[in-house]
């Protein structure tokens, strides 16, 4: 028997689907400017300044958060790894509520409220108070994570299988500018100030307001109310969430085709949160780059983004979502393969690689949603999207351990890089062997036209 949803609930107003889309806007400006840019170099210098090594030669040195030796220079690495380790308890759990919740929409703004707060929690991080940074960024992140999660749960409540494409690509489109847009102005800060430890935690901080201003207008304005469709009239608490997350884990036997899919997806987008992630580390580090050369490419990036997520959304209209994604590992595996050659102080090359990234990145985040979407049984979107959201936006853990442990051993960023190529290709020979019509098919959906 079929469980797709009825019509009256894969139906929005072009104003409803403003409002959803604006929610990537809003919480964009923390991946792009805190986690890709900024936050990664600035862990990394408060990390060494407590380290007593400072600007200086850390090599040999060993912080001891909890009595456990931790390279300075890997500090960031563990603690994105540390970050998603947490998230897989806690995001399952949320899209378990949110799925029981009569009120989605006020529980997206309450995680989107801590989160922007811990961002802003960032001004008082300074004077080798790593651990401090560390706690703020583990709740920013997962509370990221846990709106994000309720966020998704909102696309198939908006449209029908053959439009999901479309507006999944739009979403990512419009985050991309908007985290673009503040970038830009980050940028004009670094060139106006300088590039030190008090700039880039202003520029962290404004992402903290930005994320805040913009959950308030235009998201919750716009965005209707949509009850979780698991929901029975109960509030949604934590004891019904974590009954759910069981029923969910059991009852995913019964759907081996979406596991599949979902296991593929986790490790090939592991590799992808973790360049995005590591990559201002690697530019600061290993390729000697300033900040204002980063935060100029990553601004590239983040316009080419945009323009890549609607350029994949109109091939998945030509090819189908299925084959534009693998199509994207497929580029992902080139350019990740290029970095490893880039000379350091070679603006050019960094550019031109960032430009690569910035082509593929958005649309095969936003395709890769779509697709999800239609493995979901109707009724369990959040609950779902709570596993999906694990190695979604900006978190991954195994990317980054390996990243961190190939530094530690080897000294080298490059190495580390280059070994985050078995993420891309594993996860695109998983990818390639998912029978995605029958497992739309076995989850209650309707396929679309084209895969």
């Amino acid at each position: 028997m079929s469980t797709t949803a009825p019509a009256s609930e894969l139906t929005s107003s072009r104003r409803e689907r403003v409002g959803w889309y604006f929610y990537d806007w809003a919480n964009s400006a923390f991946a792009t400017t805190v986690i890709t840019v900024f936050l990664g170099p600035f862990l990394t210098a408060v990390a060494k300044q407590a380290a007593g090594c400072g600007s200086g030669s850390c090599a040999g040195v060993r912080l001891h958060p909890l009595g456990i030796p931790v390279a300075p220079g890997a500090f960031y690495a563990y603690l994105v790894s540390l970050s998603v380790i947490l998230t897989v308890v806690v995001l399952p759990i949320v899209g378990a509520v949110a799925d029981r919740s009569a009120r989605k929409k006020r529980l997206l703004a309450v995680f989107a409220y801590l989160g922007a707060a811990a961002t802003i929690g960032m001004v008082t991080v300074g004077g080798g108070r790593y651990l401090l940074g560390g706690a703020l960024f583990l709740v920013a992140n997962i509370s990221l994570g846990a709106s994000v999660v309720v966020y998704n749960s909102f696309l198939p409540q908006l449209a029908g299988a053959d439009k999901r494409d479309s507006i999944s690509s739009i979403g990512w489109a419009i985050g991309y500018l908007g985290g673009g847009l503040l970038l830009a102005g980050n940028l004009v800060a670094v060139f106006a100030f300088g590039t030190n430890l008090t700039v880039a935690r202003w520029c962290i901080v404004s992402a903290g307001l930005w994320w805040a201003v913009f959950t308030t207008v235009p998201v919750l304005l716009l965005l209707r109310e949509r009850p979780g469709t698991a929901h029975t009239g109960r509030s949604g608490g934590l004891l019904d969430g974590f009954r759910q997350l069981r029923h969910t884990l059991a009852g995913l036997r019964a759907y081996p085709l979406t596991l599949f899919f979902w296991v593929a997806y986790l490790i090939y987008n592991d590799g992808i949160q973790t360049v995005l992630s590591q990559a201002s580390v690697f530019a600061t580090e290993e390729l000697k780059l300033g900040t204002d050369t980063l935060t100029a490419t990553i601004l590239v990036i983040q316009f080419l983004a945009f323009g890549g997520a609607l350029l994949l959304g109109w091939l998945a209209k030509l090819i189908g979502a299925w084959k534009s994604v693998l199509l994207s590992l497929v580029l992902w595996v080139v350019v990740v393969g290029c970095a490893y050659f880039v000379p350091a102080h070679n603006v050019v090359l960094f550019v031109a690689l960032g430009s690569g990234i910035g082509l593929v990145m958005g649309g095969s985040q936003a395709l890769s949603r779509s697709l999800y979407s239609q493995l979901v049984p109707a009724g369990r979107e959040a609950e779902y999207f709570g596993l999906y959201e694990i190695g979604d936006k900006g978190t991954s853990w195994l990317g980054p351990l390996l990243f961190g442990l190939v530094f530690q051993l080897t000294g080298s960023y490059r190495l580390g890089v280059v070994s985050l190529l078995v993420f891309f290709v594993a996860g695109l020979i998983l990818l390639a062997f998912v029978p995605m019509r029958r497992a739309i098919t076995a989850a209650g959906n309707t396929p679309p036209r084209l895969l």
